[in-house]
């Protein structure tokens, strides 16, 4: 679901330590911005797991919508090979060094942390640019989603005016969501997933007697190998997304890794059961599996009831998806303000809810903008930008290893440093593959964002020598970050 709007449009563009204590002791590492309480500062509500689990549920996929392209590219034969074989090689290696490092480094803004302690502030200020570029456009399509698949019940909204109240009024009620809270916003995400999941869960059920395991066997006859594997890749990204909001969650050394296992598990289960379903139960040729076919198969394996259910369902993953990008962008922003990358406003806490306001605010004005416009190349570059932020971290979390041996780390990928590299290389081959298929375009859009990425760094940097704004520094939260570590995180 997460991705069928730009996977359309990218295709059409080219296509260690003692453990007891180890939460505090890496909390303890991470700057804060004193009152502001960017490491962390949650009071007694912080998330807990099974929120977290519904929360990395919708960062990355929210469903099966938006699978349906793997069919219609290669068939169900390698479109269940996919969904079977790719979370192994890229989801699980994602996940395991997200969990390794975000129980070792457990403060707000993740992957910008790591950069940023493995190979200095340009590093960590580069991959804050690249990934919130790449969340903020993914997100923007969501609300311009919803519009579109309100009106197919309410023709009304799908142009002019009504469309463009219906997407503010979306981005405004949602984006309130988010200033109320993680926990408001995690236990949201878990009712939102029940209820987008359960008619794929009948489907499934209903369609039993009507499998004949010989259409799984099924190639198409033109294959387009970019869409397929553009398709897998991005229904089944975004698991380091969480490690941005690693700072509000509770006892993060167990419940981050028990949370990633758990959403890697109901993510690739929630892809394969419903293909196996419909493309065992119904003989549809792989031509007809474009976007929002699974709910056209439901109609045929049960009735059209179901098939309103699932475009339903369609709209409460769309709302779950923005709320959760929304919320990962946002604290994105206020871990950048905490390392000095991002003037100290970004980490402001609201007085009542202690949510991050002034970021959610910026984000949701960003992706409110962007949803009116056409992406195309752009969401390719996106994608690109996306994909040169892993191979960042990944890097991170080899060099980490190497130059921080003494990290206590809470959750340690169980592997030396050779398997650790090699953890690492199927992925980031894959990674390379996907950004050289990429048009000269994208190229070319991604060098822009990129060159503005260092822009913004040393922008920054002569701010803060003029004293134009004010900044944060690491020991500015040192105080509050032992008082968090005695509190007991473990």
């Amino acid at each position: 679901m997460a991705r069928e709007t730009h996977l359309a449009d990218a295709a059409a563009a080219s296509p260690k330590a003692k453990k007891p204590d180890a939460d505090g002791a890496a909390a303890a590492v991470v700057p804060d911005v004193g009152g502001s309480g960017g490491g962390g500062h949650g009071g007694g509500r912080k998330l807990s797991l099974v929120p977290l689990i519904f929360l990395i549920f919708f960062e990355v996929a929210g469903g099966p919508y938006g699978a349906e392209p793997a069919v219609q590219s290669a068939g169900p034969l390698y479109a269940l090979l996919g969904f079977l074989i790719f979370p192994f090689i890229w989801a699980i290696p994602e996940a395991l060094v997200t969990a390794e490092l975000s129980t070792a480094l457990p403060g707000n803004g993740g992957f910008v942390l790591w950069a940023d302690r493995a190979f200095g502030p340009l590093s960590g200020s580069l991959m804050g640019t690249w990934k919130y570029v790449s969340g903020a456009i993914n997100g923007a399509a969501f609300p311009a989603l919803c519009a579109d698949y309100l009106a197919r019940v309410v023709p009304a909204v799908a142009g002019g005016g009504p469309r463009v109240a219906t997407i503010v009024s979306f981005n405004v009620a949602l984006s309130f969501l988010n200033y109320t809270g993680l926990t408001v916003v995690g236990w949201t995400a878990v009712g939102l997933g029940l209820a987008s999941l359960s008619p794929f869960l009948l489907m499934s059920g209903i369609a039993l007697p009507k499998i004949r395991p010989h259409r799984w066997g099924a190639v198409a006859g033109e294959k387009d190998w970019k869409l397929f594997f553009n398709t897998l890749f991005w229904n089944l990204n975004y698991w380091d997304s969480v490690s941005t909001m690693a700072g509000e969650v509770e006892r993060p050394g167990k419940t981050l890794p028990k949370a990633l296992v758990s959403a890697v598990t109901m993510t690739s289960l929630g892809y394969l059961l419903p293909l196996m379903a419909a493309t065992g139960a119904i003989n549809a040729p792989p031509e007809d599996w474009g976007n929002g076919f699974f709910a056209d198969a439901a109609g045929m394996i049960a009735g059209k009831w179901l098939k309103y259910w699932i475009e339903v369902g369609a709209v409460l993953s769309s709302i779950g998806l923005y709320s959760a990008t929304l919320s990962s962008a946002a604290f994105q922003l206020l871990g950048m303000a905490d390392l000095g990358l991002l003037p100290r406003a970004f980490a402001v806490r609201a007085p009542v809810f202690n949510t991050p306001w002034v970021s959610i605010v910026c984000t949701s004005a960003i992706t409110l903008g962007m949803s009116f416009f056409s992406f195309n190349s752009i969401v390719a570059a996106a994608n690109f930008l996306y994909s040169l932020g892993m191979l960042l971290e990944f890097a991170a979390f080899i060099w980490l290893r190497i130059k921080r041996p003494e990290l206590a780390r809470p959750y340690r990928v169980p592997t030396r440093l050779p398997g650790a590299v090699a953890l690492c290389l199927v992925p980031s081959a894959f990674l390379v593959f996907v950004m050289a298929i990429a048009g000269w375009k994208v190229y070319a859009i991604s060098a822009a964002f990129t060159a503005a990425g260092v822009g913004v760094y040393y922008l920054m940097g002569f701010c803060k020598a003029r004293g134009w704004f004010k900044f944060s520094t690491a020991d500015e939260g040192t105080a509050y970050q032992r008082q968090d570590s005695r509190n007991g995180d473990v």
